[in-house]
């Protein structure tokens, strides 16, 4: 670099440090106040006096609050440095709890528990995925071949559906259409989202065939999943198309998505922030459904819906329906005309 060179470089940086905008404040009065009037340290600590509210302040109460914390709190925990005070971990897992909860944006929450905005960006994307890292393997694991079992006879006691180890169906987040993403996000709804597919109560791995209950003479059959008309006709793969019955079993994964979206209003919402972290917030209130519904006291829905574990699906076929698959289904609707029929079904 030669001294002319040099001179036009100085007076660059020069003129670059004379635009910068200096802060007025290194942190804003309303910040500084917030462990005296942030909503974390007035509201919610009234509210632990409460239970009713708290639960419907956080969509947890006050002992799952606590548990949850415990989890989470070695994974979020930040270390004070000699210019700032770190937020705490129960502050931060409150403000990701009242994004989940509401849906409300971040700077809506940012006023509220006095923070920064980017604050509750980068609290909301960190606790979210400390949720999901911390339940995963507890709440929401890969079933073994006995809990197959058990929840094919879990469906056949409650749903009169045999051999079926699960309800599959999907369901659009909507979401703020992200920048320079052309039609990448965008559904045939007129809306830019992306796709939870849920499979309520098995996935994935199959046990082998089995017997229908009453019908040993028709030979083993395959378990199966349930699922509607979008979805690939396959042997493992039933959709409502022929009785009464597979709708009731289907019902299953509805009610768990309307329980979701009841408890984590975010899906009522435009999510406005970027496509993975709407995913890591996704996972996190799948896994939290189930961790609520193993340990809520006195609550009851219609459906025992948990959502399984959820992994990257790859792109499914054609719906060319297999010779298989078609015997499959017809065996099961002559078992749902004999040997299966239930009392009330001619009333149905």
């Amino acid at each position: 670099m030669n001294d002319e060179q040099r001179l036009l470089f100085a007076i660059a940086a020069t003129f670059l440090r004379r635009k910068r905008k200096r802060r007025s404040v290194w942190v804003h009065g309303t910040i500084r106040a917030r462990s005296q009037h942030g909503e974390y340290h007035r509201l919610v600590q009234e509210l632990r006096l409460d239970e009713v509210r708290f639960q419907q302040y956080f969509r947890l109460d006050r002992t799952q609050f606590d548990v949850l914390l415990r989890r989470v709190g070695p994974l979020i925990a930040k270390e004070n440095t000699n210019c700032r005070r770190a937020i705490s971990p129960g502050e931060r897992l409150a403000i990701c709890l009242r994004f989940l909860a509401t849906g409300d944006s971040y700077r809506t929450i940012a006023f509220s528990y006095r923070v920064g905005h980017s604050t509750v960006a980068g609290i909301v994307a960190e606790v979210a995925k400390a949720i999901w890292d911390s339940l995963v393997e507890e709440y929401m694991p890969v079933p073994t071949t006995e809990d197959w079992r058990e929840i094919a006879a879990e469906f056949y006691h409650r749903w009169n559906f045999p051999n079926c180890v699960g309800s599959i169906d999907g369901k659009h987040v909507v979401i703020q259409a992200p920048n320079n993403s052309g039609s990448l996000f965008y559904n045939y709804k007129g809306t830019y989202s992306i796709v939870l597919l849920a499979v309520v109560d098995a996935k994935y791995c199959l046990p082998e065939d089995t017997l229908l209950p009453g019908a040993e003479h028709l030979g083993p059959q395959p378990y199966v999943f349930v699922a509607d008309e979008a979805f690939p006709l396959r042997r493992d793969l039933i959709h409502r198309v022929f009785n009464y019955r597979l709708s009731r079993a289907r019902l299953t994964v509805e009610n768990a998505f309307g329980i979701l979206a009841a408890q984590w209003r975010m899906y009522r919402r435009v999510i406005g922030i970027s496509p993975s972290n709407a995913e890591t917030c996704v996972k996190a209130t799948c896994v939290l459904h189930n961790f609520l519904r193993r340990t809520m006291r006195a609550v009851s829905y219609v459906g025992d819906g948990e959502a399984s574990g959820l992994h990257d699906i790859s792109q499914v076929g054609s719906n060319n329906a297999a010779r298989e698959t078609m015997r499959v289904r017809e065996t099961l609707v002559n078992y749902f005309s004999a040997e299966g029929a239930v009392p009330w079904q001619p009333q149905a």
